[in-house]
């Protein structure tokens, strides 16, 4: 036994500059459009020499590139989502979390905090111009996550989808494309409504999906539904107001409806995984109610609301989870 592995976390950090540093630069665009040495790298960056290679360095040993003699390759994952113009580049969302990065470094001091928590949290006081560069960030996360439930959920014969807290309605987007019957809305709050307006009319569905203004939380739901999702925001809050808005969905859900809870989930013995345990502790930041929730406590809302057949099922493994329950 020795202190390996906890200098490893206390150094953490400097992983992800590391990466965050070459996505910020443009690192991984260059080496696929040709600048593949060291030496071509520092001119196309605008880096030192020496700079150039200490990057480099970086980036081979956490295997983000690929060495080969002195030319360069983008590990297989980094040139899919990391190659501006990539059909599936995801650079924004990369950099989602770059404006905590000072905050992460305050931990203790928000742990500490002593402020009632505010259900909203960093959403308190969102403009539209805020709700349109969260989404330009996460847009293309979210129409991924949009497919695979898609690919995942059957929804034929289904004639109504909600999305609660549907951001850029990337869900609900993808699910009409595929389901030319199906009409849908996205209820979220009013400057992400707006921005959802906007991915909704880029794709051409504004006739099937409707845009709705609200908090999910606190107002009334839309009718009539026979499918209602709500997907990446179970970290944001308590397990009150999760009991709650499962309990709304239910009694706004046509019979014979369904609901899919989409969120990062620990285990069952909440020892892991990774990912939601950090979202959980990431609401620290935020001050809202919020907190990392277990796969058994949200099949617990499920039940509780008056849902059957509840059963989870693996959607991002070791990072997302999709619960599932049918109203009789």
């Amino acid at each position: 036994m020795d202190t390996t592995r906890l200098q490893r976390l206390s150094r953490a950090y400097m992983e992800s500059a590391a990466f965050i540093a070459a996505v910020e630069l443009g690192l991984f665009t260059a080496v696929a459009g040709g600048d593949d040495t060291e030496a071509r790298l520092a001119g196309r960056l605008g880096l030192s020499a020496v700079n150039a290679e200490r990057l480099v360095t970086a980036c081979v040993a956490l295997r983000l590139l690929e060495r080969d003699g002195d030319r360069l390759r983008n590990a297989p994952d980094v040139h899919r989502y990391l190659v501006e113009g990539h059909p599936d580049h995801a650079g924004p969302w990369m950099l989602f979390t770059r404006p905590d990065w000072n905050e992460w470094g305050r931990l203790a001091t928000h742990l500490r905090r002593r402020e009632p928590p505010a259900v909203l949290g960093k959403y308190v006081g969102f403009t539209v111009e805020d709700a349109r560069r969260y989404h330009e960030a996460t847009a293309s996360i979210g129409f991924g996550a949009g497919r695979r439930f898609v690919r995942q959920v059957d929804l034929i014969g289904r004639k109504k989808l909600l999305d609660l807290g549907g951001g850029s309605g990337a869900y609900c987007i993808a699910a009409c494309r595929e389901h030319p019957a199906l009409v849908a809305v996205v209820l979220d709050l009013p400057p992400m409504a707006e921005v959802a307006r906007e991915f909704i009319a880029a794709h051409g569905l504004a006739d099937r999906i409707t845009a709705v203004g609200g908090d999910f939380t606190r107002d009334p739901l839309p009718g009539g539904a026979d499918v209602i999702v709500m997907a990446s925001n179970l970290p944001q809050y308590s397990r009150d107001i999760i009991q709650q808005v499962i309990a709304k969905a239910f009694a706004a859900l046509a019979g014979g409806g369904e609901m899919h809870l989409v969120g990062e989930m620990l285990d069952a013995a909440r020892s892991g995984p990774v990912d939601p345990a950090l979202w959980g502790l990431n609401e620290a930041l935020a001050g809202s109610t919020g907190l990392a929730h277990s796969v058994a406590e949200c099949r617990g809302y499920f039940e509780r609301a008056g849902f059957t057949d509840v059963t989870a099922h693996e959607f991002v493994p070791g990072v997302l989870t999709r619960v599932t329950g049918h109203k009789p």
